[in-house]
C-alpha cells in the first residue's frame, strides 16, 4: 500500500441562501422550492499515489487548489467525490499560528502542539530542549505566543513538526518564512528527513526550492490536475515558463515546447546581463582610479580568459602584498 493514496479526490463548496436565514426560513425556502445554492469545485479529479520517502511538490498559482487538497491529505476535509488513504502518523503546517494559543507561554504551546500530535509528554521532554534550540528561542521560552514575531512562530512550528517523528510531512509554504539563514537550515533538515524515509508534501511558489527537495510533482491549475510525474526538471522548466507567458499545457508535446521555450528565454537573459556587467566592468576601466580598474580588469579575464591569469600574482595582489 502507498503511504498517501489520493484516489480521483474532487472537493467542493457549497455556498448559498443558508448563511444569512434562520433554520425556520431555510425551511421555508426548501418547501416551497425558494433556496438557491452555489456550487464551487476547489479541485477537481485528483489522482497521485506517493512511497515511502517521497518528496511531492504541489505547484500552481494562486487558487488552483493546492491548499485545499492539502487539507483533504490531512483529514481536515472529506472530498465530495473519490478518497485519500493514508498510512502512519501526519503532521501538518497549514497555517503557522494553527494549533497555537495566543495567551500561552512558548514551552506552553509546544508541549501543546506535540500533544496534538499524539505525543506523550515524557517524549516531549525528551524533545523539548532540541526543538527550542533549532527553533533559536532559547531567549523566549516565557513569552506569549502572541508576543513573538511571524518569523519565530514559523520557526517554532517547523521545529516541532520536524523534531518529531512523523510519518508524513506536510508543509504549505512553511519553508518561505523567516530570514535566509533558517530557511538554509529548514532545508538541509527537510533533506535530512527525506533520507530518513518520511514521506513529504511541500506546497511552495518558490520554485528552486522544490526543484531541490521533491522528486515528483503535482501541477494544478484551477482545481485541474495538469500533471503528475517524476519528471521533476522537465515540468518545472514547463512551469516556469507558463507563469511567464500564462500558456497552460494541453498535453506532452505542449510541456516539452514550454521547456523548450524556457531554456532558450534563460538563456538570453543571462546572457543579456553578462553583457550589461561587463558593460560596467569596461566602464570602470576607463574612469576609475587604479585600484578599481584593477579589480575590475581581474573580474573580465576571469570570466572571458581565465588560463592568461596568474592565480598565485592575483591572490597576491587582492591580499595587498604586492608593491
Amino acid at each position: 500500500m502507498a503511504v498517501i493514496d489520493c484516489n480521483h479526490v474532487s472537493i467542493r463548496y457549497i455556498t448559498g441562501d443558508f448563511k444569512s436565514i434562520g433554520l425556520k426560513e431555510y425551511v421555508m425556502r426548501k418547501l416551497t422550492r425558494n433556496f438557491k445554492v452555489k456550487e464551487f469545485w476547489a479541485d477537481r479529479d485528483i489522482t497521485f499515489q506517493l512511497e515511502k520517502g517521497d518528496m511531492l511538490g504541489i505547484i500552481g498559482s494562486n487558487g488552483a487548489g493546492k491548499s485545499t487538497l492539502l487539507k483533504a491529505v490531512t483529514g481536515i476535509m472529506l472530498p465530495a467525490e473519490g478518497s485519500v488513504q493514508t498510512k502512519g502518523s501526519i503532521a501538518a503546517l497549514l497555517e503557522l499560528s494553527s494549533g497555537f494559543d495566543d495567551q500561552m507561554t512558548v514551552q506552553e504551546n509546544a508541549y501543546l502542539r506535540g500533544a496534538m500530535l499524539g505525543y506523550t509528554r515524557e517524549f516531549m521532554d525528551q524533545m523539548y530542549p532540541e526543538i527550542i534550540k533549532f527553533a533559536e528561542l532559547e531567549d523566549f521560552q516565557d513569552y506569549t505566543f502572541k508576543q513573538l514575531s511571524s518569523g519565530m512562530k514559523s520557526r517554532l512550528a517547523f521545529s516541532i513538526a520536524c523534531l518529531v517523528e512523523p510519518d508524513i510531512l506536510i508543509l504549505d509554504e512553511v519553508l518561505s518564512v523567516g530570514d535566509g539563514a533558517f530557511r538554509r537550515k529548514s532545508g538541509d533538515k527537510m533533506r535530512e528527513i527525506l533520507d530518513s524515509g518520511i514521506t513529504g508534501i511541500l506546497v511552495s511558489h518558490i520554485v528552486g526550492q522544490v526543484r531541490e527537495l521533491c522528486n515528483k510533482i503535482l501541477w494544478l491549475d484551477h482545481g485541474k490536475q495538469i500533471a503528475f510525474t517524476d519528471e521533476t526538471d522537465l515540468y518545472l522548466d514547463a512551469y516556469e515558463e507558463f507563469l511567464h507567458t500564462k500558456k497552460l499545457p494541453k498535453n506532452r508535446e505542449d510541456v516539452l515546447l514550454l521547456a523548450d521555450a524556457f531554456h532558450v528565454r534563460t538563456a538570453k537573459e543571462r546572457q543579456e546581463k553578462e553583457k550589461k556587467e561587463m558593460e560596467r566592468l569596461e566602464q570602470i576601466l576607463e574612469e576609475g582610479k587604479k585600484e578599481t580598474a584593477m579589480d575590475a580588469a581581474i573580474s573580465i579575464i576571469r570570466k572571458n580568459n581565465p588560463d592568461l591569469l596568474d592565480e598565485d600574482k592575483v591572490n597576491e595582489y587582492l591580499r595587498g602584498d604586492s608593491k
